[in-house]
């Protein structure tokens, strides 16, 4: 299917400019027939107004373009208010310069109308809300092939919920006050307790700018999304999926690729302080296992400013999130299929959390390459490794797997050091097969000798995140139960004296460190070893070289 991503925009132009409101092309100049191939929006009665609502306009234009077997649903200038809009096979989506498709406000509470309700799903208790239903978005599809959204407009999603209220205030607008239920759901909750009541949302109210489900051959390209509620966009089960080119500043998640498989993402830049940029998953939520696999993400840019701070160009340092700011490139929490057959490469983060690759839900998580990464200003793990027990799934399935990781060329600067590299899998369950190499770590320091006599617990069932683990007692990489690692040309070096040794190693067998180059801190050691097997550091300073079949306490 042809879309105008490969028109020049002249050619667009005169499209729709010869032929108002509805463009045809004649069958090889002889067939009497002509088959319409745009359609304007605004001939089949939208305002564009900003004020009125174009919902149903909207629809209507769709519907003709599906009856005609496919066709472009033209959007020109102007603000198109909407509740949920229903995609249709062989449909693309045009925005043009100036035309802002708007998610209207929901109605007050208690009255009818608004977005679709959230459709029934068994399986929701596995998930959070936003993960398991579709239907209550801005756009949404389920079971279609050959759809497209493009061109340089907007999704502003103004009327959508993040979850916890009705609609989600603005940058710069207050919070607002909560109902006695809602209020007494964000009482009962606690941090990372997912499925979490605050997520769940009533009929009327929309949290997602755009859900796909079970969809195939798709295009997202050249268009923007301001402030997208729970997910900018979540893309479960699509396979064939092209995402290019696209600005996404938003008070939640920005992309989330969920059982999804082919897919490639390039050339986006997303800003997402109180949630993840690019959330690649896969979870329950389609009543089956799915890994998410052949995953290509290149040439993108992740960042946690001031929500709107992206577009307007101010890329102000604060963040309401009280769990401070996050904006990375992360693989979970959801992950009962797993996922397979990973490259990220030539991505930038800045001011935000780093790179994290959890598994928890008992799929596998292998054949990862990531490369040509650079890192500012991270509050967090710049490399986060997990293998978990939370095992969130029917029958509580077995623990998963994470092996095959290759991780290189990455460059950080001003990066906490509460947590430095943090690889950890479980007892008698190792991340296997894990290789770092020419890595460049600035880190803040400052950690404490009380700080390096830490034991940190295993947290086997919890949410997976860094700041789960409290202050590592090292202060550049924490590997526990891991097989097989190598770590060649690692450079790390700190802002300010740190107490606590450069590395730890618990329940390691098979580490080579090839190439290290750490700061010494007198009377600290460079390594702590605790029941590590088959240990070899060669070429590294301040450390002698050293070959090790055992030690079962052991510091260089």
């Amino acid at each position: 299917m042809k879309t105008f991503s490969a028109f020049p925009r002249w050619c667009l132009a005169a499209i729709i400019l010869f032929v108002q409101p509805i463009a045809y092309a004649v069958d090889n100049g002889s067939s009497a027939a002509a088959r319409p191939v745009v359609f304007n929006v605004k001939a089949f009665g939208a305002t564009g107004n900003g004020q009125t609502l174009d919902t149903e306009a909207v629809d209507r234009t769709i519907a003709a373009a599906a009856a005609a077997g496919g066709g472009t649903v033209y959007f020109p200038a102007g603000a198109y208010a909407c509740y949920t809009i229903d995609l249709k096979s062989n449909i693309t989506l045009y925005l043009d310069s100036g035309a802002t498709l708007l998610a209207a406000d929901p109605p007050p509470e208690g009255e009818p109308g608004g977005y679709d309700a959230p459709e029934p799903n068994a399986f929701d208790k596995y998930q959070d809300f936003g993960h398991s239903h579709w239907r209550n978005s801005l756009i949404w599809g389920e079971g279609l092939q050959n759809i497209s959204i493009i061109g340089p407009g907007l999704i502003f999603g103004r009327g959508l919920s993040r979850g916890v209220g009705r609609k989600d205030p603005l940058p710069g607008e207050p919070y607002r006050a909560l109902p006695p239920s809602r209020t007494n759901a964000v009482t009962a909750a606690t941090p990372f307790g997912y499925p979490s009541p605050l997520d769940a949302l009533p009929a009327g109210v929309g949290n997602k700018a755009i859900a796909l489900k079970n969809c195939r051959n798709v295009i997202f390209r050249d268009f923007t999304v301001f402030h997208g509620g729970h997910f900018a966009i979540l893309a479960t089960g699509v396979d064939n999926f092209t995402i290019d080119n696209l600005k996404i500043d938003t008070n939640r998640d920005g992309i989330d690729i969920d059982c999804c498989v082919n897919v490639r993402v390039s050339n986006c830049t997303v800003n997402s302080p109180t949630d993840d940029g690019i959330c690649p998953k896969s979870s329950y939520a389609l009543g089956h296992v799915r890994a998410t696999e052949n995953l290509t993400i290149v040439n993108c840019q992740v960042s946690g400013y001031a929500e709107g701070s992206l577009l307007d160009g101010t890329y102000k340092r604060t963040s309401r999130s009280r769990n401070g700011r996050t904006g990375r490139i992360k693989f979970g929490t959801e992950a009962n299929g797993g996922f397979k057959n990973i490259t990220i490469a030539n991505c930038v983060f800045d001011y935000c959390r780093g790179i994290a690759l959890e598994e928890v839900d008992g799929g596998p998580l292998e054949d990862v390459s990531i490369s040509n990464i650079t890192m500012r200003n991270i509050v967090n793990a710049p490399i986060f490794i997990r293998l978990g027990a939370r095992l969130r799934g029917p029958g509580k399935p077995p623990v998963g797997m994470v092996r095959r990781i290759n991780i290189s060329n990455v460059v950080a600067y001003n990066v906490s050091a509460n947590h430095g590299i943090l690889i950890t899998g479980l007892p008698d369950h190792p991340i296997e097969d894990v290789s770092l190499s020419h890595i460049r770590i600035v880190y803040q320091g400052g950690g404490t000798k009380e700080q390096a006599f830490r034991e940190v617990p295993e947290y086997e069932t919890d949410y997976p995140e860094p700041s789960r683990f409290g202050t590592i007692p090292s202060w550049g990489m924490f590997l526990r139960h891991v097989k097989g690692f190598r770590a060649t040309d690692i450079e790390l070096s700190l802002m300010k004296d740190d107490f606590r040794p450069a590395f730890l190693l618990t329940d390691v067998k098979d580490a080579v460190f090839r190439f290290l180059g750490v700061p010494r801190v007198a009377k600290v050691p460079t390594f702590v070893l605790r029941d590590v097997e088959d240990f070899s550091v060669r070429e590294s300073r301040p450390v002698p070289n050293t070959n090790l079949q055992k030690a079962e306490k052991r510091s260089l």
